[in-house]
Protein backbone atom coordinates (compact mmCIF):
# COMPACT_ATOMS: atom_id res chain seq x y z
CA UNK A 1 0.00 0.00 0.00
CA UNK A 2 1.44 3.37 -1.02
CA UNK A 3 1.68 6.36 1.29
CA UNK A 4 -0.75 8.29 -0.88
CA UNK A 5 -3.35 5.58 -0.43
CA UNK A 6 -3.27 5.94 3.34
CA UNK A 7 -3.99 9.69 3.33
CA UNK A 8 -7.39 10.33 4.83
CA UNK A 9 -9.63 12.87 3.10
CA UNK A 10 -10.34 16.06 5.02
CA UNK A 11 -13.72 16.26 6.70
CA UNK A 12 -15.98 19.11 5.49
CA UNK A 13 -15.73 20.87 8.86
CA UNK A 14 -11.95 20.65 8.91
CA UNK A 15 -11.67 21.84 5.32
CA UNK A 16 -13.97 24.77 6.05
CA UNK A 17 -11.96 25.74 9.14
CA UNK A 18 -8.69 25.59 7.22
CA UNK A 19 -10.07 27.71 4.38
CA UNK A 20 -11.53 30.23 6.83
CA UNK A 21 -8.35 30.74 8.85
CA UNK A 22 -6.32 31.10 5.63
CA UNK A 23 -8.52 34.07 4.71
CA UNK A 24 -7.08 37.28 6.23
CA UNK A 25 -10.31 39.21 5.85
CA UNK A 26 -12.25 36.46 7.62
CA UNK A 27 -9.84 36.42 10.56
CA UNK A 28 -9.99 40.23 10.73
CA UNK A 29 -13.79 40.09 10.75
CA UNK A 30 -13.75 37.49 13.51
CA UNK A 31 -11.42 39.65 15.61
CA UNK A 32 -13.63 42.73 15.16
CA UNK A 33 -16.76 40.81 16.11
CA UNK A 34 -15.05 39.33 19.17
CA UNK A 35 -13.93 42.79 20.27
CA UNK A 36 -17.51 44.06 20.14
CA UNK A 37 -18.79 40.97 21.95
CA UNK A 38 -16.16 41.38 24.68
CA UNK A 39 -17.09 45.06 25.04
CA UNK A 40 -20.76 44.12 25.44
CA UNK A 41 -20.10 41.33 27.95
CA UNK A 42 -17.65 43.27 30.10
CA UNK A 43 -19.12 46.76 29.72
CA UNK A 44 -19.35 47.38 33.51
CA UNK A 45 -15.64 46.64 33.83
CA UNK A 46 -14.49 48.51 30.71
CA UNK A 47 -16.55 51.69 31.03
CA UNK A 48 -14.90 54.23 33.38
CA UNK A 49 -18.13 56.18 33.99
CA UNK A 50 -21.85 55.64 34.38
CA UNK A 51 -23.21 55.98 30.82
CA UNK A 52 -26.44 57.75 31.84
CA UNK A 53 -25.29 59.99 34.69
CA UNK A 54 -25.40 63.71 33.90
CA UNK A 55 -22.24 65.75 34.60
CA UNK A 56 -22.94 69.36 33.51
CA UNK A 57 -19.49 70.46 34.58
CA UNK A 58 -17.92 68.12 31.97
CA UNK A 59 -20.25 68.89 29.06
CA UNK A 60 -18.94 69.14 25.47
CA UNK A 61 -15.32 68.25 26.26
CA UNK A 62 -13.09 66.93 23.50
CA UNK A 63 -11.15 63.66 23.59
CA UNK A 64 -8.60 63.62 26.40
CA UNK A 65 -6.85 61.30 28.84
CA UNK A 66 -9.82 61.64 31.17
CA UNK A 67 -12.49 61.17 28.50
CA UNK A 68 -11.04 59.15 25.62
CA UNK A 69 -13.82 60.01 23.18
CA UNK A 70 -14.95 63.24 24.79
CA UNK A 71 -18.30 64.04 26.39
CA UNK A 72 -21.75 64.93 25.09
CA UNK A 73 -24.16 67.79 25.72
CA UNK A 74 -24.97 66.49 29.21
CA UNK A 75 -21.39 65.74 30.23
CA UNK A 76 -21.75 61.98 29.81
CA UNK A 77 -18.59 60.09 28.85
CA UNK A 78 -18.87 59.01 25.22
CA UNK A 79 -16.53 56.03 25.55
CA UNK A 80 -18.71 54.61 28.33
CA UNK A 81 -21.85 55.19 26.29
CA UNK A 82 -20.35 53.56 23.19
CA UNK A 83 -19.28 50.52 25.21
CA UNK A 84 -22.71 50.14 26.80
CA UNK A 85 -24.34 50.84 23.44
CA UNK A 86 -22.77 47.65 22.09
CA UNK A 87 -25.02 45.74 24.48
CA UNK A 88 -28.17 47.24 22.98
CA UNK A 89 -27.05 46.80 19.37
CA UNK A 90 -25.93 43.19 19.82
CA UNK A 91 -28.96 42.26 21.90
CA UNK A 92 -31.43 43.67 19.36
CA UNK A 93 -29.58 42.16 16.39
CA UNK A 94 -29.11 38.71 17.93
CA UNK A 95 -32.68 38.45 19.24
CA UNK A 96 -34.27 39.76 16.05
CA UNK A 97 -32.17 37.57 13.74
CA UNK A 98 -32.79 34.52 15.94
CA UNK A 99 -36.54 35.12 15.83
CA UNK A 100 -36.46 35.72 12.06
CA UNK A 101 -34.40 32.55 11.60
CA UNK A 102 -36.81 30.49 13.70
CA UNK A 103 -39.91 31.66 11.84
CA UNK A 104 -38.50 32.21 8.36
CA UNK A 105 -36.21 29.16 8.46
CA UNK A 106 -39.09 26.91 9.51
CA UNK A 107 -41.40 28.25 6.82
CA UNK A 108 -38.71 28.00 4.16
CA UNK A 109 -37.80 24.45 5.16
CA UNK A 110 -41.45 23.38 4.97
CA UNK A 111 -41.86 25.07 1.58
CA UNK A 112 -38.74 23.43 0.14
CA UNK A 113 -39.52 20.00 1.57
CA UNK A 114 -43.22 19.64 0.76
CA UNK A 115 -43.47 21.89 -2.34
CA UNK A 116 -46.92 21.96 -4.03
CA UNK A 117 -49.53 24.12 -2.28
CA UNK A 118 -47.42 24.54 0.85
CA UNK A 119 -44.60 26.05 -1.18
CA UNK A 120 -46.97 28.24 -3.18
CA UNK A 121 -48.71 29.64 -0.11
CA UNK A 122 -45.52 30.37 1.87
CA UNK A 123 -43.67 31.88 -1.08
CA UNK A 124 -46.56 34.19 -1.95
CA UNK A 125 -46.57 35.48 1.63
CA UNK A 126 -42.81 36.10 1.45
CA UNK A 127 -43.30 37.89 -1.88
CA UNK A 128 -45.66 40.31 -0.15
CA UNK A 129 -43.12 40.94 2.64
CA UNK A 130 -40.27 41.38 0.16
CA UNK A 131 -42.32 43.97 -1.75
CA UNK A 132 -41.59 46.40 1.10
CA UNK A 133 -38.05 47.60 1.89
CA UNK A 134 -37.03 46.17 5.25
CA UNK A 135 -36.53 49.56 6.91
CA UNK A 136 -39.94 50.86 5.74
CA UNK A 137 -41.65 47.69 6.94
CA UNK A 138 -39.97 48.07 10.33
CA UNK A 139 -40.99 51.75 10.54
CA UNK A 140 -44.60 50.84 9.73
CA UNK A 141 -44.65 48.18 12.44
CA UNK A 142 -43.11 50.52 15.00
CA UNK A 143 -45.66 53.20 14.12
CA UNK A 144 -48.32 50.65 15.09
CA UNK A 145 -46.55 49.00 18.04
CA UNK A 146 -44.68 52.01 19.42
CA UNK A 147 -40.98 52.35 20.19
CA UNK A 148 -38.96 50.45 22.75
CA UNK A 149 -36.48 47.59 22.90
CA UNK A 150 -38.85 44.66 22.41
CA UNK A 151 -41.02 46.31 19.77
CA UNK A 152 -37.86 47.24 17.88
CA UNK A 153 -36.67 43.64 18.05
CA UNK A 154 -40.00 42.31 16.76
CA UNK A 155 -40.14 44.86 13.93
CA UNK A 156 -36.65 43.98 12.66
CA UNK A 157 -37.40 40.26 12.99
CA UNK A 158 -40.57 40.53 10.90
CA UNK A 159 -38.65 42.48 8.24
CA UNK A 160 -36.11 39.61 7.90
CA UNK A 161 -38.47 36.62 7.98
CA UNK A 162 -38.88 36.58 4.20
CA UNK A 163 -35.13 36.54 3.32
CA UNK A 164 -34.54 33.66 5.73
CA UNK A 165 -37.48 31.77 4.26
CA UNK A 166 -36.04 32.15 0.75
CA UNK A 167 -32.55 31.03 1.77
CA UNK A 168 -33.84 28.06 3.77
CA UNK A 169 -36.10 26.95 0.92
CA UNK A 170 -33.25 27.06 -1.59
CA UNK A 171 -30.94 25.15 0.76
CA UNK A 172 -33.55 22.44 1.42
CA UNK A 173 -34.34 22.10 -2.29
CA UNK A 174 -30.68 21.28 -2.99
CA UNK A 175 -30.73 18.55 -0.34
CA UNK A 176 -34.16 16.91 -0.40
CA UNK A 177 -33.56 14.86 -3.59
CA UNK A 178 -30.12 13.50 -2.70
CA UNK A 179 -29.55 9.75 -2.52
CA UNK A 180 -29.18 9.51 1.26
CA UNK A 181 -32.53 11.26 1.76
CA UNK A 182 -34.20 8.92 -0.72
CA UNK A 183 -32.61 5.94 1.05
CA UNK A 184 -33.93 7.10 4.42
CA UNK A 185 -37.37 7.59 2.89
CA UNK A 186 -37.29 4.04 1.53
CA UNK A 187 -36.39 2.76 5.02
CA UNK A 188 -39.53 4.39 6.41
CA UNK A 189 -38.14 7.52 8.05
CA UNK A 190 -40.79 10.06 8.98
CA UNK A 191 -40.88 13.54 7.48
CA UNK A 192 -39.81 15.09 10.79
CA UNK A 193 -36.82 12.74 11.04
CA UNK A 194 -35.85 13.44 7.44
CA UNK A 195 -35.92 17.18 8.03
CA UNK A 196 -34.11 17.21 11.37
CA UNK A 197 -31.56 14.42 10.82
CA UNK A 198 -30.78 14.54 7.11
CA UNK A 199 -32.02 17.62 5.26
CA UNK A 200 -31.40 20.55 7.62
CA UNK A 201 -27.91 19.49 8.84
CA UNK A 202 -26.77 19.43 5.21
CA UNK A 203 -28.39 22.79 4.46
CA UNK A 204 -26.86 24.80 7.28
CA UNK A 205 -24.04 26.38 5.24
CA UNK A 206 -26.08 28.99 3.32
CA UNK A 207 -28.27 29.62 6.37
CA UNK A 208 -25.24 30.27 8.59
CA UNK A 209 -23.84 32.76 6.09
CA UNK A 210 -27.21 34.48 5.90
CA UNK A 211 -27.27 34.75 9.70
CA UNK A 212 -23.94 36.60 9.84
CA UNK A 213 -24.95 39.01 7.07
CA UNK A 214 -28.38 39.65 8.60
CA UNK A 215 -26.74 40.44 11.94
CA UNK A 216 -24.90 43.29 10.19
CA UNK A 217 -28.14 44.49 8.57
CA UNK A 218 -29.95 44.28 11.91
CA UNK A 219 -27.32 46.47 13.59
CA UNK A 220 -27.70 49.04 10.81
CA UNK A 221 -31.48 48.81 11.09
CA UNK A 222 -31.41 49.26 14.86
CA UNK A 223 -29.14 52.29 14.48
CA UNK A 224 -31.33 53.84 11.78
CA UNK A 225 -34.53 53.35 13.77
CA UNK A 226 -32.91 54.67 16.95
CA UNK A 227 -31.70 57.68 14.98
CA UNK A 228 -35.33 58.35 14.04
CA UNK A 229 -36.40 58.02 17.68
CA UNK A 230 -38.21 54.70 17.15
CA UNK A 231 -35.77 52.46 18.99
CA UNK A 232 -34.61 52.21 22.57
CA UNK A 233 -35.56 55.43 24.29
CA UNK A 234 -33.19 57.91 26.00
CA UNK A 235 -31.21 58.02 28.19
CA UNK A 236 -30.26 54.48 27.11
CA UNK A 237 -26.98 54.67 25.12
CA UNK A 238 -28.20 53.47 21.71
CA UNK A 239 -25.69 54.19 18.93
CA UNK A 240 -28.24 55.62 16.51
CA UNK A 241 -29.73 57.91 19.15
CA UNK A 242 -26.22 59.11 20.06
CA UNK A 243 -25.60 60.09 16.43
CA UNK A 244 -28.91 61.97 16.38
CA UNK A 245 -28.00 63.78 19.61
CA UNK A 246 -24.71 64.96 18.09
CA UNK A 247 -26.17 66.09 14.76
CA UNK A 248 -26.71 69.73 15.82
CA UNK A 249 -23.05 69.94 16.86
CA UNK A 250 -21.34 68.40 13.82
CA UNK A 251 -19.48 71.61 12.98
CA UNK A 252 -18.30 72.46 16.49
CA UNK A 253 -18.17 69.09 18.34
CA UNK A 254 -18.17 66.33 15.73
CA UNK A 255 -16.85 63.64 18.08
CA UNK A 256 -20.33 63.28 19.63
CA UNK A 257 -21.55 61.64 16.40
CA UNK A 258 -18.23 60.28 15.17
CA UNK A 259 -17.70 57.98 18.18
CA UNK A 260 -20.94 55.93 17.81
CA UNK A 261 -20.62 56.11 14.02
CA UNK A 262 -17.22 54.43 14.17
CA UNK A 263 -18.64 51.79 16.51
CA UNK A 264 -21.38 50.98 13.99
CA UNK A 265 -18.90 50.90 11.12
CA UNK A 266 -16.50 48.54 12.93
CA UNK A 267 -19.27 46.17 14.00
CA UNK A 268 -20.95 45.99 10.60
CA UNK A 269 -17.59 45.62 8.84
CA UNK A 270 -16.69 42.75 11.16
CA UNK A 271 -19.90 40.84 10.48
CA UNK A 272 -19.65 41.44 6.71
CA UNK A 273 -16.05 40.20 6.55
CA UNK A 274 -16.99 37.21 8.70
CA UNK A 275 -19.96 36.39 6.48
CA UNK A 276 -17.94 36.63 3.25
CA UNK A 277 -15.23 34.36 4.64
CA UNK A 278 -17.79 31.82 5.89
CA UNK A 279 -19.43 31.78 2.47
CA UNK A 280 -16.13 30.91 0.82
CA UNK A 281 -15.18 28.38 3.50
CA UNK A 282 -18.51 26.52 3.35
CA UNK A 283 -18.65 26.39 -0.45
CA UNK A 284 -17.32 22.94 -1.47
CA UNK A 285 -17.07 24.04 -5.11
CA UNK A 286 -13.97 26.06 -4.26
CA UNK A 287 -12.05 22.82 -3.75
CA UNK A 288 -9.38 24.36 -1.53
Amino acid sequence: MTAAATVQPRSPARRAAQVFFRTPSGVAGLVLVLLVVVAALFAPHLAPYDPVQYRPIDRMQGPSAQHWLGTDLYGRDLFSRVVYGSRISLAVSILSVSLALLVGGTLGALAGFYLKWVDTLIMRVTDVLLAFPAILLAIALLAFLGGGFWNLTIAIAVAYVAPFARVARAAVLRTRDTMFVEASTALGASDLRLLLRHVLPNATGPILVEVTLRLAYAILGEAALSFLGLGTQPPAPAWGQMIADGRPFLETNPWISIAPGLAIMITVLGFNLLGDALRDALDPRLGR
